[in-house]
């Protein structure tokens, strides 16, 4: 078995975190059956290497799945307007040592989340994030489709690694104490596909419902764009975000 690390922390609860279900206008039509964002990806980059465009990032050494899950998304908002950007082995763990203040404790995603809100990350600087209702499926679907994936957290269950390794997509099973950061980028009636230690790994939507425990989707730059994501409601989400700052 290859050589891999975990690192996040439980979900971290704040009452201001904004609601993913809360932006989503009325009559927002139903998600594809099926979606894959890194199609997209693939052609506009003519790349179709998931190892060469989301490389481990130092998850092999350290438990650094939460600032690599964030390197990954940030290659697929480029991606997705023609832009080849991947963010350095030590460009991502100088920023996971920055928020541990040094050592190798791994991190919780709330926290990850709001310094990228704050701070430019790898060429980015998100401009908001959402939390999504791990459980309603129909939620995670629109924002794959709608923003390029959905940044999520997980309990390992048992067989993680080895399933990994064997390419077998992962099913619910025996919990560990161990947390995973990741980024979904791919779903069907199956499950979900994520971005993981150098790699894509399926995962079903058993496997969702008994191990995520916490979602988020995540608006890059390039939301501000007119007619990015319809359906979601950018102004009062804005709106809101100043309400919270003030």
């Amino acid at each position: 078995m290859g050589n891999y690390r975990f690192g996040k922390h439980p979900p971290k609860v704040d009452y201001r975190t904004l609601l993913f279900k809360k932006y989503l206008k009325a009559g927002i039509a139903a998600p594809p059956a099926t979606f894959n964002v890194l199609t997209t990806v693939y052609q506009k980059l003519a790349v179709n290497n998931p190892a060469a465009l989301f490389p481990m990032d130092g998850n092999d050494t350290v438990g650094d799945c939460t600032i690599a899950g964030l390197a990954h998304a940030t290659t697929v908002y480029q991606g997705l307007v023609g832009k080849k950007s991947i963010m350095s082995k030590p460009a991502v763990l100088k920023v996971y040592y920055h928020l541990t203040g040094g050592p190798d404790t791994g991190l919780n995603e709330l926290d990850v989340l709001n310094y990228w809100q704050s701070n430019k990350v790898g060429n980015e600087q998100i401009l908001a994030f959402v939390k999504i209702d791990p459980k309603n499926h129909t939620h995670v679907q629109q924002a794959i489709q709608m923003f390029g994936g959905v940044y999520l957290g997980f309990q390992v269950q048992q067989n993680a690694i080895q399933d990994f390794d064997n390419h077998v997509p992962w099913t619910p099973g025996t919990l560990t104490n161990d947390g995973h950061a990741v980024y979904a980028v791919a779903y069907d009636g199956n499950g979900v596909t994520v971005l993981t230690w150098g790699n894509t790994q399926q995962g079903t939507w058993g496997w969702w419902d008994e191990c995520v425990d916490e979602a988020y989707a995540i608006l890059p730059p390039q939301a501000q764009t007119p007619g990015f994501a319809p359906g979601f409601d950018f102004a009062q989400l804005q709106a809101d975000l100043n309400d919270v700052a003030n």
